[in-house]
């Protein structure tokens, strides 16, 4: 069956335009309660969103199409994706939904679902959830006397506060340490500080102030100018910038130095070899990896498995093979002892606690291997696709020619928007520029 809503990470796009209308939220609530329903007991949801404008739009769409399907209602306001999950699983729910179109600008926004454990849904129970939508399978809406109820937990920040300190080394605190944190006016607005101050850290907050249009504006871990320049300033000992979720992170060194996941995951496997507690003999990560980590793996007898992109089938490939430490060069990191989906926070505290472990500087702790030379560009197109062009073909095919043995070439569509996305990764800085340039110029052609 073709998806005509779901795309690699729940559904997507811009506010009020098809598929992100209140029509469709509707849908979703009524196909996604139907479809979880079983049984007699009283049925639940957890919805959590971002600070984006259109949240007041499209969470009460959902809470109408879960109550007519006889579903009660938890509502948490704004939180981090990871922390409607951890609630999903905490308040035994049957369903979680976090609203939030993650590192996109406001006027896009997103219908994230999670299963019972707090698991992103698989493809298949995703498909059928649209055909339920489409009206190829009829939905039972509840009776009278069975629809759902609506309320608010008031303490879910709480919650999930104690529960990401609780990933923090018991036996450490952040005493002394001074860290820049940028929210990125999103869902760990209020969270993300509230668990370093709580840690004894020294915080200087950045992306703090949402208004429902600057989620992700110049900041965040998308745009992570303004934090390593504030690290800087301040003489701070470490950045960590969050995305409008906080389901991902990126960190600078005390000197302002971007450390992306790849090196976050490298750290974090070399850490807990150490500790005996590194499970499956390696790590997942996904096509867009660095080689530079690979080859870093290697050398400390651990292995890298790729995974399709998209922190859904990491997590999954993990669970199915028993690996605990997997995640995405775009800072998704998955710390299956603590989290089942990308936690931006606790992955940070796991960087904290090896440098108060080991007494030594970010730029000392966290920069861990020698990242082959990579470039991705971005090219945005609208209806046809270029990737089907005869030039565009031909221009991959050459490219392929000049990198084979010493590189590699990944091109493909955004998951999440119009865009095709062109990485190119190999031993000479100079050839995979060029390569990069070839490509694209032959896709703009054809857009």
């Amino acid at each position: 069956m073709t998806r005509k809503y779901f795309g690699t990470d729940g559904i997507r796009g811009t506010a009020n335009s098809f598929p992100m209308t209140p029509e469709i939220a509707l849908k979703v609530g009524q196909a996604a309660g139907s479809y979880f329903i079983d049984g007699d007991h009283r049925h639940k949801v957890v919805i959590g969103k971002d600070t984006r404008l259109s949240g007041y739009m499209v969470e009460p769409a959902l809470v109408a199409g879960f109550v007519s399907a006889g579903m009660d209602v938890v509502l948490v306001g704004p939180m981090p994706t990871p922390a409607v999950a951890m609630l999903t699983r905490s308040l035994r729910a049957d369903l979680g939904v976090m609203i939030s179109a993650s590192h996109n600008p406001f006027h896009d926004n997103g219908i994230k679902l999670f299963d019972r454990i707090g698991l992103k849904l698989s493809d298949e129970v995703e498909i059928e959830i649209e055909k339920r939508m489409q009206g190829d399978v009829d939905i039972d809406l509840a009776k009278p006397a069975a629809l759902g109820r609506a309320k608010r937990l008031e303490d879910a920040q709480g919650r999930y506060i104690e529960f990401v300190k609780a990933t923090f080394p018991k036996r450490f605190n952040l005493s002394g340490l001074k860290i820049v944190i940028d929210c990125s006016n999103g869902a760990a607005y209020k969270i993300a500080p509230t668990v370093l101050w709580e840690l004894e850290a020294d915080v200087i907050s950045l992306g703090v102030n949402p208004n429902g249009f600057n989620i992700n504006d110049n900041c965040g871990s998308t745009s992570p100018q303004r934090m390593c320049e504030e690290v800087v300033k301040q003489g701070a000992d470490i950045g960590i910038a969050l995305d409008g979720d906080a389901d991902r992170v990126v960190v600078c060194d005390e000197k302002g130095k971007i450390v992306d996941g790849d090196q976050l995951l490298g750290l974090i496997a070399l850490h807990q070899k150490g500790l005996g507690t590194l499970q499956g003999g390696g790590i997942v990560a996904t096509l867009m990896s660095n080689m530079g980590l690979e080859k870093y793996l290697e050398s400390i007898d651990l292995h890298l498995v790729r995974t399709q992109i998209g922190d859904r089938y990491v997590s999954k490939f993990m669970r199915e093979k028993g690996y605990n430490v997997g995640g995405e060069q775009s800072g998704h990191i998955i710390m299956r002892d603590y989290v089942t989906t990308g936690d931006g926070l606790v992955a940070a505290l796991q960087v904290l606690a090896v440098m108060v472990e080991k007494n030594k500087p970010a730029s000392n702790v966290c920069n861990v291997f020698e990242p082959y030379p990579q470039l991705l560009k971005n090219i945005r197109y609208k209806k046809k696709d270029p990737l089907e062009d005869v030039g565009v073909k031909k221009a991959i095919k050459e490219a392929e020619e000049v990198v084979s043995g010493n590189g590699r070439i990944l091109i493909r569509k955004s998951g999440t928007e119009p865009l095709i996305r062109v990485m190119v990764e190999g031993s000479d800085e100079k050839t995979v520029n060029k390569v990069v340039d070839h490509i694209v110029l032959a896709i703009e052609a054809a857009v």
